[in-house]
C-alpha cells in the first residue's frame, strides 16, 4: 500500500488528524492496536477547550457535539467549606463546553467510515522504518498476515505506550517525568450532576471534583492512595467520601446511584522531546501525559493535532516545509504551558504524604489569594479555557 500519512493510532488525535487531512484531499491510512468498540469503551475527559471546539467544527464534525454539549462558563473551587466561582465569561469572555471524548471519538470514526477512508483495527506488531530518510514505511500484522505501508510521513498517535515515541533513538530522545503520590479514584453514574459548573474540592482530607458528561450522566472523582485497589473500594464508601470532601451545602444536594464505571488512575507530568524526528511527528499522549487536573490531557494533543495539520498542509499542497521543520518547536512551547497549568493546580489542591503544616498553610493561602484577587482568577481562567494556538 501506498499512502501519504500513516497515522499510528485511531483514539480521538489520530481520528481527528486523519479528517482534517482527508477534507485537504490528503490520504491516510490509520493503524489501531484494539478494536473499534474498546477504543469507543474507554472512559476520558469530557472538557473541551473553545480550540478543540473550533478545530472540531474545522473538521465538520462538529454537528452533534453543537446540539448536545454543555456550556460551561465557569468553575467552583473550594478549600473544606470555603467555596467560590472563577467565571470565565465575566473574566475573560469565553467559556469551555462538556463533551465526552467517547463522544467525540465516536463522531470521528462515524465521519471517517461515511468518507470510506481506511483504518485497520486489531494491527499487531507495528514497526516504523526509514524514518530519517525521505522514504519511510511501516510494517504490521494483521489476521496473521504481514503487510507494508509506504508513506511520506508518520504521525506518532499511539499513546505513552505505543511504539512511535520508541521508535526515536535513545541518543536523540530526552524525557521528562514527575510521578504523583497519589491516584484519582472515579466512578460514572446515572446521576445529575451536583453542580451546574464543576467543583474542584480541596480538603483536610484529599482532593475530589465533581464534573458530568450529560444531565443524567455524573463523573465524580476522589483523591486516592496508589495502593488502592476499586474492589476495596463500595460505591456507598466512595460517595461517603466524596460528601466529606466537598463543601456541606454541595454534599447535601448529593444524588448518589449505583456505578456504572469504577476505576483508579494514576497521575503524571511527562514530556519527550523532540516531538519530531526524521519523517515521524508525535501526538498528544504519545508525547506528553498531563495529570488530569484542568482536563488539558486531550486539549493539547488537539493543539499538536492543529500544528502538525497545517504543517502538512502547507507541504502537500504549497511545497513549504517550514511548519514540518518548526513542529516540535511549535508544539513544545504550548505543552509546556499546559503542563505547568497543570502541575500547579495539581500541587495546589491535592494533600501530598510529606506535606508539612507550613506547606498546608501555603495551599490555603494561595487560594484564598485566588479567591480575592480577580488578575490571579483571570490568569487562571485564561488556561483553562486555552491558551492560543
Amino acid at each position: 500500500m501506498r499512502i501519504q500519512v500513516a497515522i499510528i493510532g485511531g483514539g480521538p488525535s489520530g481520528l481527528l488528524l486523519g479528517q482534517l487531512l482527508h477534507r485537504q484531499g490528503i490520504e491516510t491510512v490509520i493503524l489501531e492496536r484494539q478494536t473499534r468498540d474498546h477504543v469507543l469503551g474507554r472512559i476520558r475527559a469530557g472538557i473541551l477547550e473553545k480550540g478543540t471546539a473550533s478545530l472540531m467544527r474545522e473538521a465538520g464534525v462538529a454537528d452533534r457535539m453543537e446540539r448536545e454539549c454543555l456550556i460551561h462558563d465557569g468553575i467552583m473551587l473550594s478549600y473544606g467549606n470555603d467555596p467560590f466561582e472563577i467565571n470565565f465569561r465575566q473574566l475573560i469572555q469565553s467559556s469551555v463546553i462538556v463533551y465526552g471524548q467517547t463522544e467525540l471519538t465516536y463522531d470521528l470514526y462515524h465521519a471517517r467510515e461515511a468518507n470510506n477512508a481506511k483504518t485497520v483495527f486489531g494491527v499487531e506488531e507495528v514497526r516504523l522504518y526509514n524514518l530519517d530518510r525521505p522514504s519511510p514505511y511501516v510494517t504490521y500484522r494483521h489476521r496473521g498476515q504481514d503487510r507494508h505501508i509506504d508513506c511520506d510521513f508518520i504521525a506518532g498517535c499511539d499513546g505513552f505506550h505505543g511504539i512511535s515515541r520508541q521508535s526515536v533513538p535513545r541518543s536523540i530522545r530526552r524525557e521528562y517525568e514527575k510521578v504523583y503520590p497519589f491516584g484519582w479514584l472515579g466512578i460514572l453514574s446515572e446521576t445529575p450532576p451536583v453542580n451546574d459548573e464543576l467543583i474542584y474540592a480541596s480538603s483536610e482530607r484529599g482532593f475530589a471534583l465533581c464534573s458530568m458528561r450529560n444531565p443524567n450522566l455524573s463523573r465524580y472523582y476522589i483523591q486516592c492512595a496508589l495502593s488502592d485497589t476499586v474492589h476495596e473500594w463500595s460505591d456507598n464508601d466512595f460517595w461517603d467520601e466524596l460528601r466529606r470532601r466537598i463543601p456541606a451545602s454541595k454534599a447535601e444536594a448529593l444524588v448518589t446511584g449505583p456505578s456504572i464505571e469504577k476505576s483508579i488512575a494514576p497521575l503524571r507530568s511527562f514530556v519527550t522531546e523532540p516531538m519530531h524526528w526524521g519523517r515521524l511527528f508525535l501526538c498528544g499522549d504519545a508525547a506528553h501525559i498531563v495529570p488530569p487536573t484542568g482536563a488539558k490531557g486531550l486539549n493539547t494533543a488537539v493543539s499538536d493535532v492543529n500544528y502538525l495539520y497545517l504543517a502538512l498542509i502547507a507541504h502537500f499542497q504549497e511545497g513549504d516545509n517550514e511548519g514540518l521543520d518548526r513542529y516540535s518547536e511549535q508544539a513544545l512551547l504550548r505543552v509546556w504551558k499546559a503542563e505547568r497549568f497543570s502541575w500547579w493546580f495539581t500541587n495546589l489542591m491535592h494533600r501530598f504524604p510529606d506535606q508539612s503544616q507550613f506547606d498546608r498553610k501555603m495551599q490555603r493561602a494561595e487560594i484564598t489569594f485566588l479567591r480575592d484577587s480577580t488578575s490571579a482568577q483571570t490568569v487562571m481562567a485564561q488556561n483553562y479555557v486555552g491558551l492560543p494556538y
